[in-house]
This record gives structure tokens, C-alpha cells and sequence, in this order.
């Protein structure tokens, strides 16, 4: 018999094996901050902007965002901030022009208000795209600089929707009559409004989102947030069933524990039992109001980042995200502890322990190895075309 029929010979499996993608390599993400260290920053950068009433925030703004980003570790390197916290301050003078002019103008008249209304909503998207575009050009790894690809009709096609029914309302204010009652279609439309507001949050987040996480560039790799809005609407159900759940069962509780007190107290003492079963039921209120606040938050912060990240990938370059819920809460909840009882001093330490945990929850996966990468980029002058983008709006306004 021909074996040539039968036998595959020698170069197929070597073919094989020289066309099969590589395996992916995992990036840790590791943050080296200290409260201690962070505190002692903060304290200085607060006491700073309070005795220039304001105008140091920028120069603290940076410093803080150098210490966070010089202590993240990408695969052992650190980030950069390179910013100039002078440019910074003409986003930040502009972003309080626009706020005073609103202001000031709804107390003149309803017409008047509308009119700022609409420019602040005018001027805030090209002011995100301006903020995404200065923060990322001047954010590094490895001696290269990030950029923002999105456009300014892309932030206007995201962002306007967020405006629509606050310019619905305040118009509905210019119709109505400066004296009397206001009429009741007004009341109608107010709930119509909050009504569709509330059903469409989860998709104006995935639209502002996607705009973010669908232009973030390092080097020729492009993002993109390869999710719809379903998987956004599921968080945020999600969440709201926890909230709901946690909020009813801490009320059913508290009201059992006030109707024992109340058949526990001797009948000579109904009048100190009714008063003990008051003060459970509104401590019991207030517990309420501050678990709905306290457990969906973590719950959302945990479901939203591993979303968006773990979705989140370019042609070569990924991310893995496995914040969990448990963890994430019980640091919420021992956070809010200490900051009650050091009266807010707690707070740098933790700021320092929230970020540690959710960066740390995040591993970087690429196809490329890092150095090749870096080597090519470096040979590539298109870098400094972005940083000088960046520079030019110079911009930062809280992204």
C-alpha cells in the first residue's frame, strides 16, 4: 500500500503550531499606597485649597492623582500624571463660570434659567470629550501616553440625552404663571418625566459609558465595550431588588422588635412602652434608609466594574475583573464606621484601602508581549500628536 495516502507528513502539526496564536499573558494590578502617606498629602492639599478659597484645587488635584497613579502597578510598572495643574485651573474657572451664570439666572426669572440651562447643556459634552482627552494624554505606562479617540458628536449623542428632561421641566416652568397655583398638567408631567427617567437610567449609562470605554487607545490597540444595554438594565435591577429586599426585611425587624417592647412593658408602664416602641421604629426608619444606601452601592460598584471591564478589550488587549460583593461591603461598611467615630479624619485611609481593592481586582490580559509593544510605540512619533491634543484643551474637570 502507498502510505503516501495515509501519512499527513511531517509539516502539518509544525504548521499548526506556527499559525496558533500565543498564549495570553496576565498583568497584575497592584496599588502601594499607605494611608498613612495619603494623609498626610490630603491634610495639606485641604488646608491649602481653604485658605486660597479654592484656587489651590487644581495643584491639589494633581498632586493626588500623581500619588494614586505612581503607586499603581501595571505588571510591576508604574503609571504617570503629567499635567500641568495651571491648565487644569482654566477647566475648572470655566466649569464655575457656567454654574454661577445658571445659578444667578434662575433667580431672575424662569425664562432666564432656561436660557442657562441650555448653554450649560450645550457646552458640557465637548467639555467631557475635552476632559477624557486631556486626562488620558496625560497618563502614562511605560514612558507611553494614553489617548481618547471619541469625538465631539459622539459626547453630544451621549451626554444630551442626560439634559432633555431638566429641559423639560424648567420649560414647563416658563408657562407657568408667576402668581397662583401651578396647574396640575404640570404636576403630570413632573411624574411623567421622573417615570421615564427611571426607566431610562440604565440605558443613558450604557450609552455614556460605551462612548467612554469605546475610544480609550494605548499605542494602535482601540477599545471597546463589546456589551448592549440588557446586561446594563440586569445591574441595575438587580440592585434595586437587594436595595428593596434589605430595606423591607430591617423595617419588618425593627417593627417586631417595637410591638415585643411594647407587650413586654408592665400595663402601669404602656406610656415609656409606647415611647420605646417610637424611638425603635424610627431608629429602625433610619437603619432602613441607611442599609438601602449602604448594601446596593457595593453591590453595584462590584456587578458595574466587573462589566465594564471584563467587556471591555481591544484587538489584543483585555482586562479581567473579579471585584466581589462580600469583600467590597465589608470594607464599606468598616469605612463609614471609622469615619463616624474619627469624624471624617479616617477618610485618606480609606480612600487608599477602596482603591487597593478594586484595582487589585483587575488583572490586564494581552496577547502582545509589553515590551514588543512598548518597543514599537516608541518608534512611532504619532504619540506626541495626541499629548499635544491634550495639552491644547487642557482641561480636567473631574473624570
Amino acid at each position: 500500500m502507498d502510505q503516501s495516502a495515509t501519512d499527513p507528513g511531517p509539516s502539518t502539526q509544525p504548521w499548526r503550531d506556527s499559525v496558533a496564536e500565543p498564549a495570553p499573558q496576565r498583568l497584575p494590578i497592584r496599588f502601594t499606597g499607605s494611608g498613612s502617606e495619603y494623609f498626610r498629602l490630603w491634610i495639606v492639599n485641604l488646608l491649602l485649597t481653604l485658605l486660597t478659597l479654592g484656587l489651590y484645587h487644581p495643584w491639589a488635584k494633581a498632586r493626588k492623582l500623581r500619588y494614586f497613579y505612581g503607586n499603581t502597578l501595571v505588571g510591576g510598572h508604574p503609571l504617570g500624571f503629567h499635567a500641568d495643574p495651571k491648565r487644569m485651573l482654566r477647566g475648572y474657572l470655566l466649569v464655575a463660570l457656567l454654574l454661577v451664570l445658571y445659578s444667578v439666572a434662575g433667580h431672575f426669572s424662569p425664562t432666564a434659567g432656561l436660557i442657562a440651562f441650555v448653554i450649560v447643556a450645550a457646552v458640557w459634552p465637548a467639555l467631557l470629550k475635552a476632559t477624557l482627552q486631556f486626562r488620558l494624554a496625560n497618563t502614562s505606562w511605560r514612558g507611553l501616553r494614553f489617548r481618547f479617540h471619541g469625538s465631539t458628536r459622539g459626547a453630544y449623542a451621549a451626554l444630551l440625552p442626560w439634559f432633555l428632561p431638566g429641559a423639560l421641566l424648567v420649560g414647563s416652568l416658563v408657562l407657568v404663571p408667576d402668581e397662583g397655583e401651578p396647574p396640575v398638567w404640570v404636576g403630570l408631567l413632573s411624574l411623567g418625566v421622573m417615570g421615564a427617567m427611571f426607566c431610562l437610567v440604565p440605558w443613558l449609562w450604557w450609552k455614556l459609558k460605551k462612548y467612554q470605554h469605546d475610544h480609550y487607545g494605548f499605542g494602535h490597540q482601540r477599545s471597546e465595550l463589546r456589551t448592549g444595554p440588557g446586561s446594563f438594565y440586569g445591574v441595575f435591577a438587580e440592585t434595586l431588588g437587594i436595595g428593596a429586599a434589605g430595606g423591607t426585611a430591617l423595617v419588618l425587624l425593627v417593627a417586631l422588635l417595637a410591638v415585643g417592647v411594647a407587650f413586654l412593658v408592665p400595663r402601669d408602664g404602656a406610656a415609656s412602652g409606647k415611647a420605646i416602641a417610637a424611638v425603635i421604629g424610627v431608629l429602625g426608619f433610619l437603619t432602613a434608609l441607611l442599609a438601602v444606601q449602604l448594601v446596593p452601592r457595593p453591590y453595584f460598584t462590584a456587578k458595574m466594574q466587573n462589566l465594564l471591564w471584563t467587556r471591555t478589550a481591544s484587538h489584543s488587549i483585555g482586562f479581567d475583573s473579579r471585584l466581589r460583593f462580600w469583600p467590597l461591603l465589608r470594607l464599606t461598611l468598616k469605612n463609614w464606621l471609622l469615619m463616624i467615630l474619627t469624624l471624617g479624619l479616617y477618610w485618606p485611609f480609606a480612600a487608599v484601602a477602596m482603591q487597593r481593592m478594586r484595582l487589585e481586582a483587575v488583572e490586564l490580559v494581552t496577547q502582545i508581549d509589553p515590551q514588543t509593544l512598548v518597543d514599537t510605540e516608541q518608534a512611532n512619533a504619532g504619540d506626541a500628536a495626541g499629548d499635544a491634543a491634550g495639552d491644547l484643551f487642557g482641561l480636567d474637570i473631574g473624570m
